[in-house]
């Protein structure tokens, strides 16, 4: 695909109208409907309930796998078809929708530090939806059942870009997570955020774009050129969970990124687990070994962060450290209630 379809927000689905579908099975028949010559149909509703009930029928008793489907007040001109999934998610979660679409976001921020030194390396930059308060799980969640997800993680770069501009002095990185399946062609799908970090002078060298959930990633090739855009243009990137479900060195050495970040399921308790520790030396030491630096997420105990100090890991974060907030936690707030 070379354009970004799902890059503006998901158009209000019409109260009363017609609900549109290719590839229906034959098996379920609505009880009023128009079958048109290329196998389509059209069937009416009345109201958003009557069509959340059509949807959960159809979604209970027919394969929705292969189906299409639109929404429309007039039924010979529908705006554009989609998966049937997308339909049924939108409307059944109609108001999470409305706030993906339109809602109030903040981007938070969490502290990042250099482990030997204790002080402040960088910021994640977190979405908060705060009017009303949604938890970034469940937005994210259901931007991808939606098919909105490039609308959602388009808005989050965009506040990470604007609030940094605004609190954080140059020098000091924000690491800004972003979701490649919402990312379809690099060179055109991220050419926004670059007019933005142009726009509000923010220095590329400071931005480090985070690849989430990358043990998910299928298309490693596709994953590289986005890599690829973001460092042509003068950014570092990093990958997210190290070891949790994907193939460490392969991953390390195919995509070498700046940053990697280490899974909080190896962080957890490490200085009293054997196994933990073979594996963050093992990764350290690759890391090393291709030029690539090491973050420890999830660091919520003092023995956690002197273990992770004492076998070289540069970069880590935590409640321990700081935990997200609307102001960049400066120095002196940061181990709140950790005797130094």
């Amino acid at each position: 695909m070379n354009f970004c379809t799902s890059c503006t927000p998901a158009p209000p689905f019409p109260d009363k109208g017609f609900l549109l579908l290719h590839n229906l099975e034959r098996n379920f028949k609505p009880s009023k409907f128009t079958e048109y010559a290329d196998g389509s149909l059209s069937i009416p509703y009345s109201n958003v309930k009557e069509l959340a009930s059509l949807l959960q029928d159809l979604h209970e008793q027919t394969n929705t796998s292969l189906l299409k489907g639109a929404l429309s007040k007039d039924p010979e001109q529908p705006l554009a078809y989609s998966p049937f999934s997308y339909i049924y998610e939108r409307v059944i979660y109609k108001d999470l929708v409305s706030i993906i679409n339109k809602g109030d976001f903040l981007s938070f921020f969490q502290p990042i530090v250099n482990l030997e030194s204790g002080k402040i390396f960088g910021y994640e930059s977190l979405l908060r939806s705060f009017d009303p308060p949604v938890s970034p799980f469940k937005l994210f969640d259901t931007a991808i059942k939606t098919g909105m997800q490039s609308i959602l993680d388009r808005r989050a770069r965009e506040l990470a870009i604007i609030a940094r501009s605004n609190k954080i002095q140059r020098g000091v990185k924000s690491f800004i997570n972003f979701i490649p399946s919402s990312i379809y062609n690099p060179e055109h799908c991220l050419q926004h955020t670059f007019k933005m970090v142009k726009q509000y002078g923010v220095s590329p060298d400071d931005l480090i774009f985070e690849v989430v959930e990358t043990e998910k990633i299928s298309d490693m090739e596709h994953l590289k050129s986005i890599l690829e855009t973001y460092r042509a243009n003068g950014m570092k990137v990093a990958l997210d969970d190290m070891g949790s479900g994907y193939s460490t060195y392969e991953v390390l050495e195919n995509l070498k990124p700046d940053f990697v970040k280490i899974d909080r399921e190896y962080i957890t308790d490490c200085h009293k687990n054997y196994g933990k520790q073979t594996f963050l030396k093992n990764v350290q030491a690759l890391a090393n070994d291709l030029s690539i630096t090491v973050l420890a997420e999830g660091i919520e105990t003092e023995d956690e962060y002197t273990f992770l100090q004492s076998i070289g890991i540069p970069l880590g974060q935590g409640y321990l450290i700081g935990k997200p907030e609307e102001t960049p936690a400066a120095q002196e707030k940061l181990f709140a209630g950790v005797v130094q």
